[in-house]
């Protein structure tokens, strides 16, 4: 009783109130964190971040009470600034419970979102344990009213509340430094915004997005009409006529992307131990019925995957710094292939085993136009059926097919691997009989990233030979591309034996040379495939692929050209502005002979040429920026293209929405399963994934996933 009382006493004065407060709400954001948005932290250091981030922020905005110094105003001020923390947890948690996401300041005041996930809907979102968030803010008004809290009447000078803001700054300088520890570049190179919430706090992540929307709209608000011009001057006489002969080729074949996660071109054909790491891609890679590029580049920047999905999917690069998908993603304006393939007969799709929130696809796929978006939710994804990134790849494919076979045809489908993803960790179950030997060197990721891109090859086959037994394969075309380097700079000393090079004669060329990624596209319609020298990049391929869809690209802004075109531009722009060509390779202004790899000391001739091609490379990066991030596509639509509607797309229930649009189409419906007389086509799909058979488990290791800068 005595204890009571003296804690009662601590708490009838303003600081022991805002203590009080404080903890109460710290316990219910904890709880909202383990209950609600199910985050779960790694390591020691990540579960003290997630202890103490609700903390300084709440001391910050309660504090600003302090500077009513009447009680008559601090009381209600104080309460109201808990409410309001309250409520800002609370819209939070009902939003996560519909979207698997955290609500925007763009939402908050207005965005689609709100009428689509917050409305008629929000009733049903609610749950019994929800009384929770609201309890203490009763029970303590409830104490005040009986007078068991005591009013302080008080007044205190103006430093008491400097003290506590100062305080709560100094809780916020220490939070984000420990975070900055652990997640470098966490709020420059933001990729999940479940990674701002775990590491700082629901309420920094909020102050920190608003930040973001007020310097985006104060760079979109100055932007004008006349800048898309100056942007489709360039990409018009950057355009390039599509070769006739392939033209049009792949008109209304179903389109499958297979992107083969940190797949590098050196591990086509590659040996260990005389046995080929990747056999059944190499079978790809050589058919008649495959055009595959060897001299095809990622030009991924900090964005890394989502980079890789930007340029492929719109033909025009990331940014400088962060991830476009997860900066800009959720309200910039697309015209991308899945809105450009849906307004010719397509039905889009995209199948990834990890989060939805993961680089803010699911709001960025939304004003790309994907219809579907089966994410990690969609999949059983407990015990060892996941990496720390997502379902593994061969149970990624075997589990797709009952939503694959339900596309109405045709459909440009997506499939994002993720085994074969840094540090290319395997189980031992994994590996089957027909398993690789790693190599032996120095590093330890460099030789598992042989063995998890032979189970990666393994997985492809699976999903192939699928694609046979169910008739699928003669009429689809499949196109598959690695989306960056597997393996670092800093590490390729360590592989450059394996290629024949020696280490210490391992260069800047060399690394250069090695940002060679596959890009294949094959299709049964083919008979005249062949590898194709041609240099090319990621930004090349939605034009490319357009063309031999029959879509001709040149009403649409893309800064890449037809790969098969005799007006392809072979100049290859990376991020950081250096570049590759057939003839030269430049490398933060020195120039290599891309055929031999010595250093070229220009004449006067030279340099102008070399002056020329990097002057278009700056020009072209600068422009493609400008238009993302001033958003200008806003102000040119294509004729005949219908601009993208975010608000048409919900990936809640896709499942049940395939299968109401078969009984709605009757007889007329396209889908495999109907194809099949309504039968599944599950039972072709063979795979020897161990973990198949295993039942589901409490244990699961997707999370917001701890990526590396090899993501």
């Amino acid at each position: 009783m005595k204890r009571i009382k003296n804690l009662l006493a601590k708490v009838n004065t303003r600081v022991g109130f805002l203590l009080l407060l404080t903890f109460l709400f710290w316990a219910k954001t904890l709880y909202a964190y383990l209950v609600d948005f199910h985050l779960i932290s790694g390591g020691i250091l990540q579960h003290i971040l997630l202890l103490i981030n609700p903390i300084p922020i709440t001391v910050i905005t309660l504090g600003l009470a302090f500077y009513l110094k009447p009680a008559k105003l601090f009381y209600p001020a104080i309460i109201l600034l808990d409410v309001l923390n309250t409520v800002l947890l609370y819209l939070n948690v009902i939003y996560f419970r519909e979207f698997t996401d955290y609500m925007t300041v763009a939402t908050m005041t207005g965005y689609s979102k709100v009428d689509q996930g917050l409305s008629g809907s929000s009733l049903a979102l609610t749950s019994p344990h929800d009384a929770f968030y609201w309890l203490d803010i009763i029970l303590i008004i409830v104490l005040l009213i009986f007078k068991v809290i005591k009013i302080d009447k008080k007044q205190l000078s103006n430093r008491i509340g400097f003290a506590i803001f100062s305080i709560g700054a100094l809780l916020l300088f220490t939070n984000t430094a420990l975070a900055d520890m652990d997640r470098p570049q966490l709020l420059t190179r933001t990729f999940d915004r479940g990674y701002v919430v775990k590491y700082l706090g629901l309420q920094v992540f909020t102050v920190y997005d608003g930040f973001q929307t007020h310097r985006t709209n104060e760079l979109r608000s100055t932007a004008t009409k006349s800048e898309i011009y100056k942007v489709q001057d360039f990409t018009s006489k950057h355009y390039a006529e599509p070769n006739p002969e392939l033209y049009g080729s792949l008109k209304g074949k179903n389109v499958i992307v297979l992107h083969l996660e940190s797949f590098q071109q050196f591990l086509i054909n590659k040996k260990i131990d005389g046995k080929e790491v990747t056999p059944f891609l190499n079978s790809i890679y050589n058919s008649n019925h495959t055009y595959a590029f060897d001299n095809f580049f990622h030009q991924v920047g900090q964005g890394k995957t989502s980079d890789a999905e930007n340029m492929l999917e719109t033909s025009t690069y990331g940014l400088p710094q962060g991830s476009l998908f997860a900066q800009l993603g959720s309200d910039n304006t697309f015209q991308g292939a899945p809105a450009i393939f849906d307004q010719k007969g397509y039905t889009s799709a995209v199948f990834h085993g990890n989060v939805a929130s993961f680089w803010n696809r699911n709001n960025t796929y939304k004003n790309l136009g994907y219809q579907y978006f089966f994410d990690a939710s969609y999949y059983d994804t407990s015990g060892d059926k996941a990496s720390g990134y997502g379902l593994k790849d061969k149970l990624l494919f075997n589990d797709s097919v009952k939503y694959l076979e339900r596309l109405q045809q045709p459909f440009y489908a997506k499939y994002i691997t993720v085994t074969n993803h840094f540090p290319y960790q395997l189980d031992d179950k994994d590996q089957t009989d027909d398993k690789i030997t790693a190599p032996d060197t120095d590093d330890t990721a460099v030789n598992n990233y042989f063995v998890t891109a032979h189970y990666l090859d393994q997985s492809v086959k699976e999903f192939y030979d699928y694609l046979d037994k169910s008739g699928l394969s003669k009429n689809t075309a499949v196109v598959l591309y690695g989306d960056h380097y597997g393996i670092s700079n800093a590490e390729n000393t360590s592989l450059a034996p394996l290629l024949g090079i020696k280490s210490e004669d391992w260069n800047s060329f060399d690394n250069t040379q090695l940002q060679r990624v596959p890009f294949m596209i094959n299709s049964q319609s083919f008979n005249q495939g062949h590898v194709d020298h041609t240099y090319g990049g990621e930004i090349d391929v939605l034009p490319t692929l357009m063309h031999l869809m029959g879509i001709n690209s040149k009403k649409y802004v893309q800064f890449g050209t037809d790969l098969f075109s005799k007006d392809h531009d072979q100049v290859v722009a990376f991020r950081n502005q250096d570049w590759v060509s057939p003839k030269y390779t430049c490398i933060g202004g020195t120039i290599y002979n891309s055929k031999t790899g010595k250093v070229i000391k220009p004449d006067e001739k030279l340099q102008k040429e070399i002056d020329k091609m990097q002057e278009q490379v700056k020009k072209e990066l600068s422009l493609s920026d400008k238009l993302n991030s001033q958003n200008l596509l806003r102000f040119y639509t294509p004729k005949g293209f219908q601009s993208v509607d975010p608000t048409k797309y919900n990936y809640a229930n896709a499942f049940s929405r395939e299968k109401k649009i078969e009984n709605e189409l009757g007889d007329k419906s396209t889908s495999v399963f109907d194809q099949n007389g309504q039968k599944t086509t599950k039972k072709l799909f063979n795979t020897d994934a161990p973990e198949v058979d295993e039942p589901k488990s409490d244990s699961n290791r997707i999370q917001i996933t701890n990526a590396d800068s090899n993501n």
